[in-house]
């Protein structure tokens, strides 16, 4: 079963079809500039949160406490390495 709507028919009227030109036009226009403040605010909140961080590791790393800069530490552990005796067939 094949579902379909109808179309929706174009006005004749030249008036009508130029308000729906400028209406159509007005709400992409108020799409992108709301796309716009949206990237502005991420763009203007990930620089703070990149200053923030800056400046805090400059005051972390020259804190009086004397303490040697953290380092990241290894991890071990222990491995065993299995020996297939047998092909599987793939």
């Amino acid at each position: 079963m094949r579902f379909s709507l109808p179309l929706p028919r174009r006005s004749r009227h030249p008036l009508v079809r130029a308000l729906s030109l400028i209406v159509g036009l007005a709400v992409v226009g108020v799409l992108m500039v709301f796309g716009l403040v949206v990237a502005g605010v991420l763009l203007v909140g990930g620089a703070m949160v990149f200053a923030l961080r800056h400046w805090t590791r400059k005051r972390a790393a020259a804190s009086p406490a004397g303490r040697p800069a953290h380092k990241p530490e290894v991890i071990e552990g222990e491995y065993v390495v299995l020996h297939q005796t047998r092909h599987a067939a793939h």
